[in-house]
């Protein structure tokens, strides 16, 4: 099988369906940075335990991803979408699960800890940058909605995620040094949303 197609050659690469764009276009940008996260959670799966459960969620959550790249690099009517409300209730049901686990943030803490947590961490910001390119795809182009909600729920998922792996392993949020105590007379669940969706 030969793999090049030498379409790249001049900057152009084809959608699903045979349209070709530009390789900078934010189509592109949008499933190439879930393309990314996608090979950063396999990274992350290849450093855990065989005897680790959250191998499985963070494999199907790389078949989600792929659903997410495929509908992004797929003009609206050439296919049936992937992502639908099913994928979004998911992983609202992890977030919330996951959520209730570790103790009340009442400031904003640093990335880090465990080596996993993390490495979750930095898929955190990797989803959050594979969204402002989803954002700016959708401003010109109509895409699937639903990934975009999906995506912007991935970032409180791992947010959610590190802090847990972190607590398990005995290993304390560390609080920002010159921040203040934020969050009060909110939910635990706006806490978690917020601090991590800081930029």
């Amino acid at each position: 099988m030969q793999l090049y197609t030498k379409t790249g050659d001049k900057g152009l690469t084809k959608l699903v369906g045979g349209q070709s764009v530009a390789k900078d276009a934010e189509r592109v940008n949008a499933y190439g940075t879930i393309d990314e996260l996608n090979s950063w959670i396999g990274l992350t799966i290849s450093r855990m335990t065989d005897s680790d459960a959250l191998k499985e969620e963070l494999l199907q959550l790389q078949h989600y991803l792929f659903d997410c790249g495929s509908d992004l690099s797929t003009p609206q009517g050439v296919y049936p979408y992937k992502v639908d409300k099913k994928l979004v209730e998911w992983i609202e049901e992890r977030i919330d699960t996951y959520a209730d686990i570790p103790p009340a943030l009442e400031t904003f803490i640093l990335p880090g800890g465990d080596e996993i947590a993390s490495m979750i961490h930095v898929a955190r910001t990797i989803a959050r940058r594979a969204e402002r390119h989803i954002v700016a795809t959708m401003w010109t182009t109509e895409i699937n909605n639903e990934v975009l909600v999906f995506v912007n729920r991935l970032s409180d998922y791992f947010f959610a995620l590190a802090r847990v792996l972190n607590f398990r392993k005995n290993r304390p949020d560390v609080a920002y040094e010159r921040g203040v105590k934020v969050f009060h007379n909110i939910t635990k669940a706006d806490v978690e949303r917020w601090a991590s969706k800081r930029d």
